[in-house]
C-alpha cells in the first residue's frame, strides 16, 4: 500500500497554513471566539479528509479497495477517492509484464546427473481482483511455482534431452506454470532457460566424447574420399586401355606439367616408357631443349 499522496499532503499543508493565518486575522479583528474556532476546525477537517481520502494510482496500477474488510472494487488508474477509516487499500496491483528469475540447484535428471538450471519467467496480471484475493503474495507464489515446475521437468528428462531441447523445456514449463497461475489471475507469457551447468568431470568426458566422434567422422569421410578416388582411377584406366592415343596425350600432359618447374626431377617406371611411349615424347622434348632430367626405374616385378 502506498502512503499519503503528494498532492493531498500539499493541500493539507496549505489548508493548515490558511487556518493559522485565518486565526491570526480573526484574532486581530477581535472576532467572536466561536467563529474563530469553527472556521479553523472546518479547514482542518477539510485538509484531513483530503489527506486521508484522496489517492492516485499510476497508469499501470489498479488499487484494491476494501470497505470494512470486504472487497468493493478496483480503483485507478488516475485519481480516486475513498472513505477514510472505513475504506482501506491493501495492495496496488501492477499490470505491466513482470520478470522473475528462478533456478533449480543440484537437481537430478532422469539419468541421475546433478545439474544447475537458471531460467527467467515473463508473466502479467490480467485479473487484479484474483491476484489480490486468491493468493496471499502472488509474486512469491509464482516464483515458487516456477521453481517447482522446473525441478519437476528436469527430473523427467535425460541430460542429453535437456542440453539439446531447451525450446521444448521452455514450452513445457510455460504450460505447467500457466496452469498453476491462471486461477490467480496471472498468465505466463514465456519462459526462457538461461544456463545449464553440469559437473566439470562430466563436462570433460562429454568434450572428449565429442572430439572422438569428430575424429571418427573425419576418418569415415577420408575413407569415402579414397573410395571415390579409386573409382575415378578405375574409370580412367578403362578409358585408356583401348585408346592408345588418349594414353599418349596423357603422357605428353604429364611431361608438360613437369616442364613447368625448372630443374625438375621426374622418376617414372621403365614399363611406363614403353607403355605410354614416354621415350618418344622425351626425345621430342630433348630436341626442343626443354626436357627435365628423368630417371627410368625398374618395376618390382621385373627385378
Amino acid at each position: 500500500m502506498k502512503g499519503f499522496n503528494g498532492l493531498a499532503l500539499l493541500i493539507f499543508l496549505v489548508l493548515m497554513v490558511l487556518s493559522a493565518m485565518l486565526a491570526a486575522i480573526l484574532g486581530v479583528a477581535r472576532a467572536p471566539p466561536g467563529r474563530v474556532v469553527g472556521e479553523i476546525l472546518l479547514l482542518n477537517l477539510v485538509g484531513t479528509y483530503i489527506l486521508l481520502a484522496f489517492r492516485v494510482a499510476d497508469q499501470w496500477e489498479k488499487a484494491i479497495v476494501l470497505r470494512l474488510g470486504r472487497f468493493i472494487g478496483l480503483k485507478g488508474p488516475g485519481p480516486f477517492w475513498i472513505i477514510p477509516v472505513v475504506d482501506t487499500i491493501p495492495a496496488m496491483v501492477d499490470h505491466r509484464v513482470m520478470v522473475t528469475p528462478f533456478n533449480a540447484e543440484k537437481t537430478l535428471t532422469k539419468d541421475t546427473v546433478p545439474v544447475d538450471v537458471d531460467a527467467v519467467l515473463f508473466w502479467v496480471v490480467w485479473d487484479a481482483e484474483k491476484a489480490a484475493l486468491e493468493v496471499e503474495d502472488y509474486r512469491a507464489a509464482i516464483s515458487w511455482a516456477a521453481q517447482t515446475a522446473l525441478r519437476e521437468i528436469i527430473g523427467q528428462m535425460d541430460l542429453a534431452d535437456i542440453l539439446v531441447g531447451r525450446a521444448k523445456m521452455d514450452a513445457e514449463l510455460q504450460r505447467i506454470i500457466d496452469e498453476r497461475t491462471t486461477p490467480w489471475g496471472i498468465t505466463v507469457q514465456s519462459v526462457e532457460i538461461r544456463d545449464i551447468v553440469i559437473p566439470e568431470a562430466l563436462e570433460d568426458a562429454m568434450s572428449r566424447q565429442a572430439q572422438a566422434e569428430r575424429e571418427r567422422q573425419a576418418r569415415v569421410i577420408l575413407g569415402e574420399s579414397e573410395k571415390q578416388i579409386a573409382a575415378s582411377f578405375a574409370q580412367a584406366a578403362e578409358a585408356y586401355r583401348d585408346n592408345p592415343t588418349a594414353l599418349h596425350l596423357r603422357a605428353m600432359n604429364m611431361l608438360f606439367e613437369g616442364l613447368k618447374e625448372k630443374g625438375a626431377l621426374i622418376i617414372v617406371p621403365s614399363s611406363a616408357v614403353d607403355t605410354m611411349n614416354l621415350g618418344g615424347v622425351m626425345g621430342i622434348s630433348a630436341m626442343a631443349g626443354m626436357a627435365p632430367q628423368m630417371i627410368p626405374t625398374r618395376d618390382s616385378d621385373e627385378e
